[in-house]
């Protein structure tokens, strides 16, 4: 069904694009002072996930440019315990209990909401799904799968998965992807989703840049990101082979549900959770900081993370696992340096700090120009006003369809 967005008044100094069924897209990226409504996992704790970060960019982003936010984020234990964002000047964080309790609530705000987002690993989504579909049929209705890969994976094993509707996802009218390439395919065929677009990862540079580390030593190599199963081969290749390898270098590590049983070395030293306030520190602190990309995101391809940009945008060198579609994002050895053994993360290591700063520079260039929250935020109300003006990775037809504790340093100096 194809649809239409026009410019209409809505309240004193108040214009905006309104969603409308059976027309033409108007092809004009003008829409201002939207007002979007998002229901998500979480966008008061960083603590063990990678939407929070996320979100805070693209938000602030959406509201310098005069666009209005309301984000509902069920207050679970996990995330209360280690909130570290309670504040948002820029949007309305709605905390609730229930869905019981926030239902009112939401009902108010998604009643003259121009568009609702849904995402992956949201409590109550097939709620507010529900929620959204009746209170504003005339709202422009984006389910976000920040998780792609996980949820085609779950799928492919016949796992249910909780923040999908039943029907799948035909009833929205954009979904977007946190990953491109294949997973788009893959979204229309199992989920049935009628227009699919990517919207990758960003970052704020406000918030992440190069700052002064201190008069500390430095770590060689460093890697920032939670403990997960799927990423240990390839961390226990890039990260902890150096390490045994070069015993007299120094290495860091920082996130957080690491096990005891982690291959610890003396020469690796442990931070359990990095609050985003000290991330741009944690990457100035070393010379080379590692990205390793989850099983399922390598698989797909087209799957830049959050702290690959975090950390470019702080002015520190990259070095990466391969997966398709990285040389669309940073190019190879001139803004990002890729290893996929410990013999090629022992060769980046052996660069000299003339070469590095070089490729950081470039790197740190190509962020901001290309993959800053600010940018993001242009794509998706472009995205939203069903016009391509914005995007930076349009994504071929063609694409291929989805195949199946503590260490004995508990602290940096």
């Amino acid at each position: 069904m194809s649809q239409q967005h026009t410019s209409v008044e809505n309240g004193p100094n108040r214009t905006v694009f309104q969603h409308q069924r059976g027309g033409r897209g108007s092809g004009a990226c003008s829409a201002r002072h939207v007002k979007i409504v998002i229901f998500g996992l979480t966008l008061s704790s960083s603590w063990g996930n990678g939407h929070a970060t996320l979100w805070r960019g693209l938000i602030s982003a959406l509201s310098l440019r005069g666009h209005e936010v309301v984000f509902f984020e069920k207050d679970v234990p996990y995330y209360a315990t280690h909130r570290d964002f309670t504040s948002f000047p820029r949007a309305q964080l709605m905390l609730y209990s229930d869905w019981a309790t926030a239902s009112p609530l939401a009902r108010r705000h998604v009643i003259n909401a121009d568009a609702t987002i849904i995402t992956s690993y949201c409590p109550d989504a097939n709620a507010a799904a529900n929620l959204t579909f009746d209170v504003a049929p005339g709202a422009l209705h984006v389910f976000y799968d920040m998780d792609t890969p996980v949820t085609l994976a779950r799928i492919n094993a016949g796992e249910h998965v909780e923040y999908l509707p039943a029907a799948g996802l035909r009833s929205f009218d954009l979904v977007l992807s946190y990953t491109g390439g294949a997973a788009l395919t893959a979204v229309r065929a199992l989920l049935g989703a009628r227009r699919v677009a990517p919207l990758y990862g960003h970052v704020d540079p406000l918030t992440h840049r190069p700052v002064d580390a201190g008069s500390g030593p430095r770590a060689d190599l460093s890697y920032l990101g939670t403990y997960a199963h799927d990423r240990q081969v390839k961390l226990e290749k890039l990260l902890i082979g150096p390490a045994r390898a070069c015993p007299n270098r120094r290495f860091m590590l920082g996130g957080s549900g690491y096990p005891d049983s982690f291959p610890w070395t003396p020469n690796l030293w442990f931070i359990r959770h990095v609050p985003p306030a000290l991330h741009p520190w944690f990457f100035c602190s070393s010379r080379l900081t590692l990205n390793v990309t989850r099983a399922e995101m390598a698989a797909l391809g087209y799957c830049p993370s959050g702290r690959l940009f975090e950390a470019a945008a702080c002015g520190t060198a990259l070095l990466t696992d391969s997966w398709e579609g990285l040389d669309q994002f940073l190019r190879p050895d001139e803004e990002i340096l890729i290893a996929d053994s410990t013999e090629e993360a022992l060769t980046a290591l052996e660069r000299s700090d003339e070469e590095l700063a070089r490729i950081a520079r470039a790197g740190r260039e190509r962020v901001l120009s290309e993959h800053t929250s600010a940018q993001r935020a242009r794509e998706l109300i472009a995205l939203l006003e069903d016009h391509p003006c914005g995007e930076s990775f349009p994504q071929p037809e063609t694409a291929p369809a989805f195949n199946r504790s503590p260490s004995p340093r508990s602290s940096y100096p």
